[in-house]
C-alpha cells in the first residue's frame, strides 16, 4: 500500500496544491487561459506524438479495442441519460449533460499521467487511442443531442461541418494522427526537435493536474443535485466494471490494455463537461458540483483500484 500511496499522493497531491494556490493566490480566472493553452495545443500533444510515435504500427490498428472502450463508455452515458429523461423527467439537454457526467471522465489531462506512473510505457497506446476515439464520440454526441433538443437550432450540413471540424483540428487528435504516421513510415524527428518535445512532455502532466486544481477551486459548489447521488457512483463504480466486462467478453487483450481502460474509466469527470454545459447554457452550476465531488472521491476510489491493479487481485480478464 505504501508504493500505491508513493503513486498516488505526488499525482493528486498536485491538483491539491492547484486548489490551494487559486484559494489563496487571487488571480482573475482569465489568467488561466495561457497556461490551458500551453496545456492544450503543445504540452499533452507533444506527449501523445512522443508516445505513440514509438509504437509499432500494428498495435495502433486494434478496432476490437476501440469499439469495446467506446461501447462501453456510451452503454454508461445511455443508463444514466435514460434515468435523467424518464425517471428524473429532464429535457433531453440536461439528460445529456447528465450522462456525460457519469461517462465522460477525465482523461486528458489525468489519463496520460496517471496511466504512464502507474503501468509504465507500455500504457501509451491504449491511453492515446481511449483519448482520441472517445472525445471523437463526445465532440460528435454532445452537438447532436442539443440539437434534438431544440437548444441549438442549425442546418444538418452546418452541424455535420462543425462536429467534423472540432474533431479533425483538436490538437489531441492531430498530434495522435501525427504520431501514427511516424510510427507508419518510422520516422525519427531530429535530436533538436525531440529533445524539445520531450521537454514539453515532461510537462505535460504536472501543468494539467495543476491546472485542473485552479479550475476546481474557482468553480465552487453551490449546490449539490440530487442527481449526484447516481451519477456518482455510475462515474467511480460502475463505469469501470462495465470496462472491465466489456474486455473481458470481446477479446484477449493484454493486461496493461485492460489495466489501462479500467484505470481511465475509473477517473473522475472531465471538467469539458462544464465546458460543453455552459456552451448550450444546460445544467452548469450542477455540472461544476459533479466534477468537484467526483475528483475529490476518486481519491479513494482510485487508488482502491491500483491497489487491486498492483497487488494482482484485478485479473487481467474475468472469464479465462
Amino acid at each position: 500500500m505504501t508504493e500505491i500511496a508513493g503513486l498516488v499522493l505526488p499525482f493528486f497531491g498536485l491538483i491539491f496544491l492547484g486548489y490551494l494556490t487559486a484559494r489563496f493566490v487571487h488571480h482573475p480566472g482569465e489568467a488561466m487561459g495561457w497556461l490551458n493553452t500551453f496545456i492544450i495545443y503543445l504540452a499533452l500533444p507533444a506527449l501523445f506524438f512522443k508516445l505513440v510515435s514509438r509504437t509499432p504500427i500494428e498495435q495502433l490498428a486494434r478496432a476490437d479495442f476501440i469499439l469495446t472502450t467506446v461501447g462501453a463508455t456510451y452503454i454508461v452515458f445511455s443508463l444514466i441519460f435514460l434515468v435523467g429523461v424518464y425517471v428524473r423527467r429532464n429535457s433531453i439537454a440536461e439528460a445529456t449533460i447528465q450522462g456525460f457526467g457519469a461517462a465522460y471522465g477525465n482523461i486528458g489531462y489525468m489519463g496520460p499521467g496517471l496511466a504512464l506512473l502507474a503501468l509504465g510505457d507500455a500504457a501509451a497506446v491504449p491511453v492515446a487511442l481511449i483519448f482520441s476515439f472517445e472525445n471523437a464520440a463526445h465532440f460528435a454526441v454532445a452537438p447532436a443531442m442539443m440539437a434534438i433538443s431544440g437548444g441549438r437550432q442549425e442546418k444538418p450540413l452546418a452541424l455535420a461541418a462543425s462536429v467534423a471540424r472540432k474533431i479533425i483540428l483538436h490538437p489531441f487528435i492531430l498530434a495522435t494522427l501525427a504520431g501514427v504516421v511516424a510510427a507508419f513510415f518510422a520516422v525519427q524527428p531530429p535530436v533538436p526537435v525531440q529533445r524539445l518535445i520531450d521537454y514539453l512532455a515532461q510537462c505535460a502532466a504536472p501543468c494539467a493536474l495543476f491546472a485542473m486544481g485552479v479550475t476546481l477551486a474557482l468553480r465552487p459548489i453551490k449546490r449539490i443535485p440530487v442527481e449526484i447521488g447516481y451519477i456518482v457512483p455510475a462515474k467511480l463504480l460502475l463505469h469501470p466494471l462495465v470496462m472491465f466486462t466489456a474486455m473481458s467478453l470481446t477479446g484477449n487483450y493484454d493486461p496493461v490494455w485492460v489495466q489501462t481502460a479500467v484505470l481511465l474509466a475509473a477517473l473522475p469527470t472531465a471538467t469539458n463537461v462544464f465546458v460543453i454545459g455552459h456552451q448550450y447554457g444546460v445544467w452548469q452550476e450542477r455540472a461544476s458540483a459533479t466534477i468537484l465531488i467526483t475528483t475529490t472521491l476518486s481519491v479513494a476510489t482510485v487508488t482502491g483500484l491500483l491497489y487491486l491493479i498492483r497487488s494482482g487481485a484485478l485479473p487481467p480478464d474475468l472469464f479465462p
